[in-house]
């Protein structure tokens, strides 16, 4: 039940073979240095491939193409060819061996550094040895607005579109002389069903 998480496309390769995967598994674990993680199922095809490469790409999954990453994630690359039957363009990496989704606003290289067994999946854990992010995304002064990009969320079994930002970092925070709470500020939480 934990959630929103961001189905986000996985793109692997391993020698002339690429593939994507749709994973929600993911997330990052340290600011410096950066490192993220994806959790995959051993019996998925771009298992083996990330486990024998060591590198992967993690693309965030924008609204206009929650089709193609719900077709990612049902299909198997062992068959299919999901770069060409979802029509995704091919973009280089620029420091790992694995291609980027072009139409993904936001790329992120990774290299594998550790593989954590858990049961029903195993947790790829990875340096991000690179960031490429869409240029519309930036303004003029070179400030990323994440807003732009469109992304979606996914929880219990469904696509979400993110909606408006509702406030900045530390809209909780009291302020020095004042008793009064910013207006986002902690509110009473409602009462929890218990089953």
């Amino acid at each position: 039940m934990l959630g929103p998480l961001p189905p986000v496309m996985v793109s692997c390769r391993l020698g002339d073979k690429d593939n994507i995967i749709t994973a929600a598994w993911t997330g990052t674990i340290n600011t410096r240095p950066p490192k993220t993680y994806v959790s995959i199922r051993p019996t998925r095809y771009s298992y083996n491939i990330i486990k024998k490469s060591g590198e992967f790409v993690i693309n965030l999954t924008p609204a206009s193409l929650v089709g193609a990453a719900d077709y990612c994630g049902t299909y198997t690359g062992a068959k299919v060819d999901k770069f060409k039957e979802c029509g995704l363009t091919k973009e280089e990496a620029t420091e790992i061996n694995a291609p980027m989704i072009a139409e993904c606003p936001v790329s992120l290289e990774c290299k594998v550094f550790d593989v954590i067994p858990l049961g029903s999946h195993d947790m790829f854990l990875a340096d991000i040895v690179a960031v490429n992010v869409a240029e519309e995304l930036f303004d003029g002064e070179g400030k990323i607005h994440m807003e732009r990009a469109d992304l979606v969320a996914f929880l219990h079994g469904a696509y979400y579109s993110i909606g408006e930002k509702l406030d900045k970092i530390g809209c909780g925070i009291v302020k020095k002389g004042s008793k009064k709470m910013a207006k986002n500020g902690p509110k009473k939480t409602p009462e929890k069903k218990k089953k």
